[in-house]
């Protein structure tokens, strides 16, 4: 039978303490509807005793998300449990998250209580708590560096007080896999009452091991895991929302019959809303939604992924949302990877004429990090003869402005007459490529569309470059003009006169 994984999202509470990642209340709302579509089992939205502006996101977030759990945290304090109540009295279903140290270290220096003041202090929390909120956890905080029996009698006394989950922080990201694997069976063997509870892990990345401390704890019987998406949150962060899942869904050899509810191909969308929201740039290298994460530029792997793309990668980029793996042209790059990517843009040669240009493309790239497909073009329009333009441009008027729907009459050369056709659209470069496609009876999707002035001052000539998809084919055209119309037209001519 399947076991499901809850997903415990703190990118709200724990993310948003990160130094710099602070959200508006609207922000904060933005993101919980993102997280739900994500799949999110709990969002936790807030602090709500922190501020006037948690409560009010938690309050909101609460009353607007209608299938994920929506939890508060609160310290184990009357005040913080009444507020976080009050923030939480719309949600469908609520929960309130309670934490309260239980190392040696916070006892003595944060404290200054003993261990039976803390049992006391867990107790009437939990109780109170639970008479106020039905779905109760609780975490005993620094969990990892806490001496295991004195953590053993917290956890069965939260649990007999209505504690429906404990969760198992390693709140400095302290440990390392194998012991949270036997810190989380240990409680498996030593709470009598834990059968009652679901078991939860909140790693830290300190030592770079929070995703892989969480997966540990997964493994030894733990059934929900925090975590934030990129990863954010204090200091070095918390474990990483998309590599849990990520590592749940492609190792299903180790993680047998255990499933999560997100949904993988919303993941790139959510991180770079994160980002976006936050300002915290994802780094290039980072697992599963770094910009790097499906590029290859090395000419031994771009081979073998354009023969067997599993060769050198283990996820299918569309299943967290990125449309395509990358190859990325540069100085390690090979003759295959070359081969194809000039056969992409329209130019297929003879096995001499790539040679030629791949010496070419070589010199180029030791002077470049990244050889684009402008640079390409170049240099196989160097190699080729004109292309023999089937579909000429003649002339084009429009009609448009901010209270009209815009017009144009395109004319062009096609099979050796003269012809035109009208066509309105979303603005006049869109009424141009409709007219344009009535003329050659060619449906064309427009992939891209960039424009760039190729000189300086008001008569500055405009180049515009197009990528569009002809049935399963990509290709890219561009064209100049002072009038950025023209520039458009001419481009998409361009670019269809490989296809036609």
């Amino acid at each position: 039978m399947k076991e499901k994984i809850i997903i415990f999202d703190t990118t709200l509470r724990d993310g948003e303490q990160a130094p710099g990642a602070s959200l508006t209340f609207e922000q904060k709302l933005e993101l919980a509807i993102q997280l739900e579509r994500l799949g999110v089992d709990v969002i936790e939205a807030g602090f709500p005793v922190a501020s006037p502006g948690d409560f009010k996101a938690v309050e909101t977030i609460a009353g607007s998300i209608k299938k994920s759990i929506i939890c508060g945290l609160a310290r184990c304090l009357s005040k913080d449990i009444e507020t976080a109540a009050k923030a939480l009295h719309k949600a469908r279903n609520p929960r309130m998250h309670i934490f309260l140290a239980t190392s040696k270290i916070h006892l003595k220096y944060k404290f200054r209580k003993a261990e039976d003041e803390i049992l006391a202090l867990a107790t009437r929390a939990t109780r109170k708590a639970r008479k106020l909120c039905p779905d109760i956890e609780f975490s005993p905080e620094d969990a990892t560096r806490s001496d295991r029996k004195f953590l053993f009698k917290v956890i069965e006394t939260v649990i007999a007080q209505g504690a429906k989950t404990v969760n198992i922080p390693d709140t400095v990201g302290y440990s390392y896999p194998q012991e949270m694997y036997s810190l989380i069976a240990d409680i498996r063997d030593n709470v009598p009452n834990i059968n009652k509870a679901v078991i939860s892990v909140h790693c830290h990345d300190d030592l770079g091991l929070a995703a892989a401390n969480s997966l540990s704890g997964i493994l030894a019987g733990a059934r929900q895991v925090h975590c934030t998406v990129n990863g954010i949150g204090e200091r070095a962060g918390n474990a990483s929302l998309e590599e849990i899942a990520m590592v749940v869904k492609t190792r299903k050899d180790s993680f047998k019959n255990i499933f999560t509810s997100i949904n993988t191909k919303e993941i790139f969308r959510t991180s770079r809303l994160v980002s976006s929201l936050t300002g915290f740039v994802v780094p290039p290298n980072k697992a599963i939604v770094g910009k790097n994460a499906f590029a290859h530029e090395s000419g031994i792997h771009q081979d073998a992924v354009l023969k067997k793309r599993n060769t050198y990668e283990i996820m299918n980029p569309k299943d967290v949302g990125i449309d395509k793996s990358q190859i990325v042209l540069g100085k390690h790059s090979g003759r295959h990877a070359l081969a194809k990517r000039l056969e992409k843009l329209g130019f297929i040669f003879s096995d001499k004429k790539v040679n030629t240009i791949f010496k070419k493309f070589k010199i180029l790239a030791d002077k470049k990090k990244e050889v684009f497909d402008d640079d390409l073009i170049a240099l196989a329009e160097e190699e080729t003869k004109p292309l023999e333009k089937k579909c000429e441009f003649v002339s084009i008027k429009s009609i448009t402005g901010t209270d009209i729907v815009p017009e144009a009459a395109v004319t062009l050369r096609y099979k050796n007459k003269v012809v035109t056709a009208s066509s309105s659209g979303d603005g006049p470069i869109d009424a141009c490529y409709r007219a344009i496609d009535k003329l050659v009876g060619v449906k064309a999707k427009l992939i891209s569309y960039k424009l760039e002035a190729l000189t300086i001052g008001k008569d500055a000539q405009g180049l515009v470059r197009v990528e569009l998809k002809i049935n399963k084919d990509n290709v890219f055209g561009r064209g100049a003009s002072t009038d950025v119309l023209e520039a458009s037209a001419k481009a998409y001519l361009d670019a269809l006169n490989k296809k036609i």
